[in-house]
């Protein structure tokens, strides 16, 4: 990809685009229609992504070479923390049976016609934690009852944030595919150990980002002991859990314990 121009105008979208109605139609063909033209795998960095059909129940495109499944959701401007979705119940269906695809969040300059800022947040960031379900439609909507949801990706740690294309610039291939590696650990946890593990890592990225050093120590963390406990209120023992959260992050090989007793450093 990197070799590759990122501008949606020669991709021969503009008279398909013309029959669709609205704003958002449009920016789905386009996207879409981007993605399927120049994106590779980023999970086993296959070639091109085969498109699914339209209105798939889950998923907009699959690799041919690992199966992985990707859905595509695009904006104008900088990319939000918050991605509108589609139904809440079914979201955390999919959450549940494991099946939900990796994410494409994409943003666009519509005057330039080109791809500003595209991240892929893989299938295995994805907790309940970040699925925020919205109010339900009104007794007189069409589709009264209805509950869409929203993914919170402002809340996936950094690492699970892989930038593609950032400020219109490709992020080298290598690159992506050695970070989507490196968590891939995550998949093999349940929900709520992975659930776990995520506040952990987010709350080392905070701590690093705080003290702008790649080490960090064991009561820096614990500083966020009350948050943690917060979020998981049904456990009495997070200061346990922490280290013990620390400990299969360390083995994981996404961070390091040093010599120092306490003091912890991101690989």
């Amino acid at each position: 990809m990197a070799e590759r121009d990122q501008s949606w105008s020669p991709l021969g979208f503009a008279e398909d685009a013309a029959v669709f109605k609205g704003p958002t139609q449009t920016a789905r063909v386009l996207s879409e229609g981007w993605v399927a033209a120049w994106m590779f795998c980023p999970a086993c960095g296959a070639e091109r992504l085969r498109q699914l059909l339209n209105n798939a129940p889950v998923a907009d495109f699959v690799c041919d070479g690992c199966g992985e499944e990707f859905e595509v959701k695009a904006g104008k401007g900088p990319l939000k923390p918050k991605i509108v979705n589609g139904a809440y119940g079914a979201m955390m269906r999919r959450l549940a049976e494991r099946n939900n695809p990796s994410l494409f969040a994409m943003s666009y300059d519509r005057e330039a016609h080109a791809v500003t800022d595209l991240i892929v947040v893989p299938r295995h960031f994805f907790t309940q934690d970040i699925i925020e379900p919205r109010k339900p439609l009104s007794a007189t909507a069409r589709r009264a009852g209805w509950q869409g949801c929203n993914i919170l990706i402002g809340q996936v740690p950094l690492s699970g944030r892989i930038p593609l294309i950032a400020g219109g610039a490709h992020v080298p291939k290598d690159e992506v595919l050695d970070r989507w590696r490196s968590t891939l650990f995550l998949a093999e946890a349940g929900l709520e150990a992975r659930g776990w593990l995520l506040a952990v890592m987010r709350v080392v990225e905070a701590v690093t980002a705080g003290n702008g050093r790649a080490e960090f120590t064991l009561a820096e963390v614990y500083a966020h002991e009350a948050a943690l406990a917060a979020q998981y209120p049904g456990n009495r023992h997070v200061r346990e859990k922490i280290r013990q959260q620390l400990q299969v992050l360390r083995d994981r090989g996404w961070l390091d314990f040093t010599a120092r007793r306490g003091v912890y450093r991101r690989a």
